[in-house]
């Protein structure tokens, strides 16, 4: 577990953040389709092309960003093989999924490897990223007057919306209540 925590809390120093909130406006900006994912599969991870047509088949279906995690004795059809998806950039879903699947795995099995990860559609880096399921919320949820606040996760998929008064405060509660303790505001008006 401790291994579980350190790594992630090093992919949330490595991911970029924003040191002040930012508006919704300029969030809208920023933030990509919620719908819709582009597939990289890793080059040299030895998959078929059936298993190759299966994962991007079932990879279509899941909410960017995204990573996939396997071991290549065990192949795709095994226990270890782990998904981590609907998190707010590749890193920490590529850390989530390899952790995942090495504690999966069979012992004596071959390290864990990346063969896919997802991230929207016309991906390129940008200032502010979110989860798929948090930019649904920014555009439909993070509306009207008055003061609103998003947070997020940065080692979860995890977000909040809050609105009023305490709309920061609301915010990182709602993020908390999905399962995170590492919530921080990223838009705020």
């Amino acid at each position: 577990m401790r291994l579980t925590t350190a790594l992630l809390a090093a992919v949330a120093l490595a991911t970029p953040a924003l040191a002040e909130p930012i508006s919704g406006k300029e969030a809208r900006k920023l933030a990509f389709s919620p719908k819709g994912v582009d597939i990289t599969i890793t080059e040299g991870t030895g998959l078929s092309d059936q298993d190759l047509a299966i994962l991007n088949q079932v990879l279509a279906t899941q909410a960017y960003y995204g990573a996939v995690a396997m071991t290549p004795s065990e192949g795709i059809l095994s226990e270890a093989l782990v998904a981590a998806a609907n998190y707010h950039d590749v890193d920490t879903a590529r850390a989530v999924a390899l952790t995942g699947c090495d504690a999966r795995k069979r012992e004596g099995s071959a390290p864990c490897i990346i063969v896919a990860e997802l991230r929207p559609e016309k991906y390129e880096p940008r200032d502010l990223q979110l989860s798929a399921a948090a930019t649904e919320g920014l555009r439909k949820e993070y509306k009207g007057f008055g003061a609103k606040a998003l947070a997020i996760s940065a080692s979860t998929g995890s977000w909040g919306v809050g609105k009023g008064d305490s709309a920061a405060a609301d915010a990182i509660a709602a993020c908390i209540a999905d399962g995170a303790d590492d919530c921080a505001v990223v838009v705020a008006d």
